[in-house]
C-alpha cells in the first residue's frame, strides 16, 4: 500500500498564526496594561482639585468616579459619595462630562505598544528557544557544533592537560604504531623526501574498555593538532540522504583545519556490509557511500589522519578495509601481566596508596581485566578506603575491590543455613583441591563462601604465575576436572547434588565443546573446524558448521570428556577425603582463607 504523505503547509499559514497571536496580544493584553495606568485617589483629593479647576474630563459610573486632570495625561479614580451639589460645582470648575473616558496616546505611542512591543516579544522568545536547542544539539561549551544536517563533530581545542602516550599504559605495540602518525603530522618532508605516504585511515581493533578512544586523544594531544570526534550512531538519520551530508561536511571542516586528526568512534554503525537486500537500510549504505568517495578524495599532502574503533571489524565491508582507505589496522588487545600493573601504577597516581602496595601482586590476580576494568579497581579501592574512614588505600582495598569487580559486593544479609554453608565449604575446597593435586593447574589464591551480589555463594580464586597464551591440551582437561571438582565433592560428601554448580557446569562444556570443534584435539575430526566464531571481541559467539550427524557425535564426545574429567575430579577427591574434610571444616569456621594457608593445611 502506497504510503501517502501529509503535504506541507505553505509560508502564509505561519504568517497567519503570528498575526492572530498578534491580535489576541492586543485585545486580550494590552487593555489590561492600560487599566493599570488609572491611579486609585480618595474623595478629598478629587473635591480639592475640582475646588482648583485642575479637573479636565470627569465621567461619573454606577460605583466610581473617573475624571482626568487638565491636561488629560493622567487619568484618576475614586469611589462614589452622596453629593447633591457635585455636578454643579463641576460645571463651575470647568470639567468637560463625558460618557467614557478613553486614556489618550500619542499615535507613536500606540504603534509602540500595540505592534512594535508585541513583535519584539516574540521575536525575542523566538531567538531563546533557538539558542537552546542549538546549545543542546551542539554538545558543550567545551567543542564546536555544527547544525542540523551537518556534521555534529566535536573539534577539541589543543591544551596544555590534554591526554598523552604517557597517560596510556600497557598497549605498547598500539603506540608504537600510532607514534608514526605523531612524527608524520610533525615532519611531513621527512616521508615526502623519500616518496613515503602515510595511511588514509588506522582503524583500532579491540574488545570494550581496551583504550581505543583514549589512544585517539592521545594521538591528537601528542600532534597538537585538532580533533574531531564523532560516533558513527550519529551519522544515521531517519532522513535519507541526512547522513552522506554530515560526512561531506564533516571533512570539508577537516581539510580546512588541516593537519588534524578526525576519530569516528563505532564506525561499525555505518560501516557494515552492504548485503544488497530489498528494504535495507538506505540512509546507512548512502552514509557509507559518502564516506568511501570522501576517503578517495583525499590527496597524499593533505595532513588530514582516519581514525576509526570497532570492536566488531569482522562486519565491516570490504571496500572500506581495503588498502586506499583504512590502510593499517591496530590491534588494542587486553593487557598482559606487564601492561596491567603499569595501567594500575598510572591510575593510582590519582589517588592516596599505601607504600607497601604490591601491584604486581594485584595485575596478576587482575588476569583478562581491560583497562577501563582496571580503572575501576582503583576506583573501587579507594571508595572502600573511605568507608572504612581511612585517608589512603591499602593492599586489601585493591585485593577486594578486584572481587567486587568479579563477583559483586558481600551480601550482608544473606545468610545461609549451616547445611548450606556445609555444603558450599566442601563444593568450593571441591574445585580447590582437585586445581592443587593436578600438576598444571594454576595455584589457588583465596577461597571464599561469603555470598556476593551476582548470586555467587562462593567462588576459588586461581592466579596464573605468569602470562600464559598457550594451553595444552592436558591443562584444558585438568581445567574441566577442576570446574567439576565443587559437584565432584558434593557426591562424595553428602551422596547428593545441589544447583550450586550451574556456572560450573557450562563453563566445562564450553570448554569441552572448544576442544573439539575448534582446536581439533579430537581423534575422530582431527583438524576439522566443525564451529566458527563470530564477534571475538564481544563474547566470541559461536556457530556450527557440519550436518545434523556430525553435531550428534560432537555432542557425544562432549558428553564422554566431561564424564571423564568429573570421575577424576571425584577419584582425586575419595584419595584426599580426609584433607577434603579438614579443609573444609577450616573454610567453614573462617568463612575466607587464603592460598597459603589452604597449602599449609594441604601439606601438613
Amino acid at each position: 500500500m502506497k504510503e501517502v504523505k501529509k503535504p506541507r503547509k505553505p509560508l502564509l499559514y505561519y504568517y497567519c498564526i503570528v498575526v492572530l497571536l498578534l491580535l489576541v496580544f492586543n485585545f486580550l493584553t494590552m487593555p489590561y496594561l492600560a487599566r493599570r495606568r488609572i491611579i486609585q485617589v480618595d474623595y478629598g483629593t478629587f473635591m480639592s482639585m475640582t475646588e482648583n479647576r485642575e479637573i479636565g474630563v470627569v465621567e461619573i459610573q454606577d460605583n466610581q468616579i473617573l475624571f482626568t486632570n487638565k491636561d488629560n495625561t493622567i487619568v484618576y479614580k475614586t469611589g462614589l459619595m452622596y453629593d447633591p451639589d457635585l455636578t454643579k460645582r463641576l460645571y463651575e470648575a470647568g470639567a468637560i462630562f463625558s460618557g467614557e473616558i478613553i486614556e489618550k496616546t500619542s499615535p507613536f505611542m500606540s504603534l509602540l505598544l500595540y505592534w512594535i512591543l508585541p513583535i519584539i516579544i516574540f521575536v525575542g522568545i523566538g531567538q531563546i528557544m533557538s539558542k537552546k536547542l542549538m546549545d543542546k544539539a551542539g554538545g558543550g561549551s567545551n567543542a564546536m557544533s555544527f547544525g542540523m544536517g551537518k556534521s555534529n563533530a566535536k573539534v577539541y581545542v589543543n591544551s596544555s592537560e590534554g591526554i598523552k602516550f604517557s597517560d596510556v599504559a600497557g598497549e605498547d605495540e598500539a603506540k608504537e604504531n600510532l607514534t608514526e602518525i605523531v612524527d608524520y603530522l610533525h615532519n611531513p618532508n621527512k616521508y615526502k623526501e623519500i616518496g613515503a605516504s602515510m595511511p588514509k585511515g588506522i582503524l583500532l581493533v579491540g574488545p570494550p574498555g581496551t583504550g581505543k578512544t583514549m589512544l585517539a586523544k592521545a594521538v591528537a594531544g601528542e600532534a597538537n593538532v585538532p580533533f574531531f570526534s564523532m560516533s558513527g550512531s550519529e551519522f544515521v538519520e531517519m532522513f535519507v540522504g541526512m547522513g552522506a551530508s554530515k560526512v561531506r561536511d564533516l571533512f570539508r571542516q577537516a581539510k580546512e583545519k588541516a593537519p588534524c586528526i578526525v576519530f569516528i568512534d563505532e564506525i561499525d554503525a555505518i560501516g557494515k556490509k552492504r548485503d544488497g537486500q530489498i528494504g535495507g537500510n538506505d540512509e546507512r549504505e548512502q552514509t557509507l557511500n559518502q564516506l568511501l568517495t570522501e576517503m578517495d578524495g583525499f590527496e597524499g599532502n593533505t595532513g588530514v589522519i582516519i581514525l576509526a574503533a570497532t570492536n566488531r571489524p569482522e562486519s565491516l565491508d570490504p571496500a572500506l578495509t581495503r588498502p586506499g582507505r583504512f590502510d593499517r589496522r591496530v590491534p588494542v588487545e587486553l593487557p598482559d601481566l606487564k601492561g596491567r600493573e603499569e595501567i594500575l601504577r598510572v591510575h593510582a597516581k590519582k589517588i592516596k596508596v599505601a607504600d607497601n602496595v604490591d601491584f604486581t601482586k594485584i595485575a596478576r590476580m587482575a588476569s583478562g581485566a581491560s583497562g577501563a576494568e582496571l580503572a575501576n579497581i582503583i576506583n573501587e579501592a579507594a571508595l572502600r578506603a573511605v568507608r572504612n574512614k581511612r585517608s589512603y588505600t591499602t593492599q586489601e582495598d585493591l585485593e577486594e575491590s578486584i572481587e567486587v569487580v568479579i563477583a559483586g559486593y558481600q551480601k550482608k544479609n544473606a545468610i545461609l543455613t549451616d547445611k548450606e554453608k556445609c555444603v558450599v565449604a566442601y563444593h568450593e575446597i571441591g574445585h580447590a583441591l582437585v586445581a592443587a593435586k593436578q600438576s598444571n593447574s594454576a595455584p589457588v589464591q583465596k577461597i571464599t563462601i561469603v555470598p556476593r551480589t551476582s548470586g555467587a555463594l562462593g567462588y576459588t580464586m586461581q592466579v596464573e604465575e605468569g602470562n600464559h597464551y598457550l594451553m595444552t591440551q592436558e591443562e584444558i582437561e585438568n581445567k574441566i576436572a577442576t570446574y567439576t571438582g565443587g559437584r565432584a565433592a558434593e557426591e562424595v560428601v553428602f551422596g547428593a547434588v545441589t544447583t550450586g554448580a550451574s556456572n560450573d557446569i557450562e563453563q566445562a562444556t564450553k570448554l569441552a565443546r572448544a576442544m573439539i570443534t575448534q582446536y581439533g584435539m579430537s581423534d575422530e575430526f582431527d583438524m576439522v573446524a566443525m564451529e566458527t566464531v563470530n564477534n571475538q571481541y564481544l563474547g566470541g559467539d559461536t556457530s556450527l558448521a557440519c550436518s545434523a550427524e556430525t553435531q550428534a557425535k560432537i555432542d557425544r564426545k562432549v558428553v564422554e570428556l566431561v564424564k571423564k574429567q568429573h570421575e577424576k575430579a571425584k577419584t582425586i577427591l575419595m584419595e584426599n577425603r580426609k584433607k577434603l574434610d579438614e579443609l573444609s571444616q577450616y573454610l567453614y569456621e573462617r568463612e575466607t582463607i587464603t592460598g597459603d594457608e589452604f597449602m599449609k593445611i594441604l601439606n601438613q
